[in-house]
């Protein structure tokens, strides 16, 4: 579900209203709240099972192939950009120990990469608007894992278009076989899929 502005430019009043009903929401509601270009997102369910298995799987992998100095991260805080009026949460997030060591959000031109797990009941939020939001955002390159399919893709190189930064580069993978991310190959074996 996304709760749309009235207004469509979001000065930074209208953002710190949006950012104060999701400080406000987050503890009460299931699932998580995020703000996009379009508003606040909501997704419904709180992840599963398959989903979170999925999370700590990729990070633990990646963490094994990574130099010490980075993490796969798969916890709080969130990524914002004022400015842009985008705050998102990241399944997992390629970053630097030295990085983290920020009071509240983290800067998102500090992440190498940014993971999402496709949510069964919101698979729009990953596929179509964090597809928009993360290049706008400066992260470099975006993967996404979706245990509906078995399928996944990787998008990099940033590039300018008439409608705003966009990711140049997409590589599909299927459940199975060795995904590059950055400088790191993981393989994708024993990743859960969502039952039907």
């Amino acid at each position: 579900m996304t709760i749309t502005p009235h207004h469509t430019d979001h000065d930074s009043f209208q953002y710190q209203a949006m950012r104060d009903i999701v400080r406000r929401m987050s503890d009460g509601v299931p699932g998580k709240l995020e703000i996009t270009k379009e508003g606040i997102v909501h997704d419904m369910m709180a992840p599963g099972g398959p989903h979170e298995l999925t999370a700590a799987r990729i990070s633990r992998r990646l963490e094994k192939v990574m130099p010490d100095e980075l993490l796969a991260h798969t916890g709080t805080p969130d990524v914002e950009d004022v400015a842009e009026g985008v705050l998102r949460h990241p399944d997992v997030m390629v970053i630097a120990e030295a990085d983290m060591e920020v009071e509240g959000s983290f800067d998102p031109r500090s992440v190498l990469a940014a993971i999402e797990v496709v949510s069964r009941s919101n698979p729009d939020n990953d596929w179509t608007s964090k597809m928009r939001d993360y290049p706008l955002l400066g992260i470099p390159i975006y993967v996404i894992f979706d245990p509906r399919t078995g399928e996944g893709a990787v998008f990099s190189d940033i590039h300018t278009t008439p409608a705003g930064s966009r990711y140049a580069t997409r590589k599909d993978f299927l459940y199975g076989e060795a995904v590059t991310i950055g400088e790191w190959t993981i393989s994708t074996d024993g990743l859960p899929r969502y039952a039907p």
